[in-house]
C-alpha cells in the first residue's frame, strides 16, 4: 500500500481537530509506528507494517473479545463506536480478511487527519461513517452485526449517554442472536461506576464477564475494564486463557464474583447516567 510521507520520520504531527488537539507521536524503536494523542490522552497506537502490533493493554483485551467472537479467520460484521486510530478495526482487517466493519466518529477533522497521516488498505471493507455514535447504532438495522464495540471518550471521559440501560439496548438490538457486545471502561476506586456498568450489561444480556488486570479489579489504581456481554454463553475459559497470557497478565470476572462485584448498585439509565470518572493525572500517560 502506497502511503503518503508524514511531516517527517521521527517528527511528531500536531494538528487542531474538532475535539482539541491531536498529536503522532512516532515510535523511536518501530518504524511507521504512531501513538495518536487527543488533548495529551493516549487514545491509540497504530503500526502500519503490522495491524496485530497491539502495545495498549485494554485494546489487546478487546482483541482477544474479536479472537473468539467466531472461529479463527472468519469474517466477522462488526460495529465500532469510536475510532481514535481505527486500531482494533486494522486488527480484525488483518486477522479476518472480507470481514465488514463501520466505525462512527464524531470527530471528522480527526478521521480526515488519521485517513491522511495513517491510512488504511483500501481493500478493507471498513466504513468510517462521521457521527454520533448513538445516534449511529440506533440507526443500525436490527440484527446487522456479531460484534459491537463501544470505546468512546470524549476528554478522557465516556459521554454519559452511552453509559445507560437505553444506549445497551440499542446494541443488543444491532446484535444478531450470537453476537457480542463489548465496551471499554475506564475506573478507578471505589469503581461505583464500573459496577454500575456491569448492573447495566445484566440488565440486557444474560451472559457477561469483565476482564482486567486483578489490581483495577481490586481499585488499587484506576484502569480499564473490559465489558464482554451477550445472549449466549460465552468462552469464558479461551478469554481467560488470553488474558492471562497478556503483558499485562489479567483475569476474568465472572459468575458469582461479577455478583459479588456489582452487588446492590442498580442499573444506570437516561435520567441517571453520568460520565465516567476524570482519570487522575498521569494515569494513562495523560500529561495535564
Amino acid at each position: 500500500m502506497t502511503r503518503p510521507p508524514l511531516d517527517g520520520p521521527d517528527e511528531t504531527v500536531t494538528r487542531e481537530v474538532d475535539s482539541g488537539v491531536a498529536e503522532l507521536l512516532p515510535d523511536p524503536e518501530v518504524p511507521q509506528a504512531w501513538t495518536l494523542c487527543l488533548n495529551g490522552t493516549p487514545q491509540s497506537y497504530v503500526d502500519l507494517e503490522d495491524p496485530t502490533r497491539l502495545e495498549f493493554e485494554y485494546v489487546r483485551r478487546l482483541a482477544h473479545v474479536a479472537d473468539v467472537a467466531a472461529p479463527p479467520g472468519e469474517p466477522l460484521r462488526v460495529m465500532h463506536l469510536g475510532g481514535g486510530a481505527l486500531t482494533l478495526p486494522r486488527y480484525i482487517a488483518a486477522t479476518r480478511p472480507d470481514s465488514d466493519q463501520q466505525v462512527a466518529e464524531i470527530d471528522t477533522a480527526l478521521i480526515d487527519l488519521v485517513r491522511a497521516r495513517l491510512p488504511v488498505d483500501p481493500a478493507w471493507r471498513l466504513l468510517i461513517q462521521p457521527g454520533d455514535a448513538r445516534a449511529v447504532l440506533a440507526a443500525a438495522p436490527e440484527g446487522a452485526f456479531d460484534l459491537v464495540v463501544t470505546d468512546v471518550f470524549t476528554g478522557a471521559r465516556t459521554p454519559a449517554p452511552l453509559t445507560s440501560v437505553e444506549y445497551v439496548s440499542l446494541a443488543a438490538r444491532a446484535l444478531g442472536p450470537s453476537g457480542v457486545y463489548t465496551a471499554n471502561i475506564a475506573d478507578g476506586a471505589p469503581l461505583a461506576f464500573a459496577r454500575a456498568q456491569v448492573a447495566t450489561a445484566r440488565a440486557v444480556f444474560p451472559n457477561l464477564c469483565v476482564l482486567a488486570e486483578p489490581a483495577v479489579l481490586r481499585g488499587r489504581r484506576f484502569g480499564n475494564l473490559v465489558l464482554v456481554a451477550s445472549r449466549v454463553e460465552l468462552p469464558l475459559a479461551e478469554l481467560a486463557r488470553r488474558t492471562a497470557g497478556d503483558p499485562f497478565p489479567g483475569r476474568v470476572e465472572h459468575g458469582e464474583a461479577l455478583t459479588r462485584f456489582a452487588g446492590d448498585t442498580p442499573p444506570t439509565t437516561d435520567q441517571t447516567a453520568t460520565r465516567s470518572p476524570l482519570p487522575p493525572r498521569g494515569s494513562f500517560g495523560i500529561r495535564s
